[in-house]
């Protein structure tokens, strides 16, 4: 039988990104297949800690392995913010909200905390801690970052959150203007699953998955 992996989101674009990338023979399942979970809360202080708390609150609840990650926007000239907040910067999600009404309210809100700032002064990072957990314990830690800068506007109609606003220099482009292929190559989130990947291979084959 082949082992179930629950990815700790209700973000469509987190869950195609995250099981792409990983390739494994496993049973995909996101939380919006689990409606009867309770919402594991956010409250911790870093990237690590609230991955962590959530892959092993829904590991227990669901009693699958979890995947869970945390992610989001340091922002130098901000003081690193929005961070931990980035997903709710610029206000808590309203119930049935749609998800790109709030990026682009989070986004609004930087553009206009960094306007006047000058171009070398808007560096920033993406960042993503990913956890795996089983209902006993943590299975695998990984942590992935991408550098640039921060546009002053919006490019490109790709990927979700502040992904068109988030500039590559070496690339000459935002995020938001990438493919799905070329933002896994170099993303976060991208290098923080393909540093998962082998490890998650190993614990599968190890336990006769694959």
């Amino acid at each position: 039988m082949k082992q179930t992996i629950l990815v700790a989101t209700t973000n469509p674009g987190k869950i195609a990104e995250i099981s792409a990338m990983l390739q494994a023979d496993v049973v995909w399942r996101s939380l919006s297949d689990l409606a009867a979970i309770s919402e594991i809360e956010e409250d911790g202080a870093t990237f690590a800690e609230n991955a962590r708390k959530k892959a092993l609150g829904y590991a227990r609840a669901a009693g699958l392995w979890t995947i869970a990650d945390d992610s989001g926007l340091v922002v130098d000239a901000l003081g690193g913010e929005p961070g931990v907040r980035s997903s709710r910067y610029s206000q808590q999600k309203g119930e049935g909200e749609d998800r790109t009404l709030i990026d682009h309210r989070n986004i609004t809100k930087v553009l206009k905390l960094l306007k006047g700032v000058p171009k070398q002064a808007r560096t920033a990072r993406f960042v993503c801690c990913l956890c795996l957990a089983g209902p006993e314990d943590v299975l695998i830690k990984t942590t992935g970052t991408l550098e640039g800068l921060i546009a002053d506007k919006e490019m490109g109609d790709n990927g979700f959150g502040y992904d068109p606003v988030f500039f590559v220099p070496n690339l000459g482009k935002t995020v938001g203007q990438l493919t799905p292929e070329e933002k896994n190559a170099i993303s976060h989130r991208g290098r923080a699953i393909q540093r998962l990947k082998p490890l998650l291979d190993q614990l599968l084959q190890e336990s006769g998955e694959l």
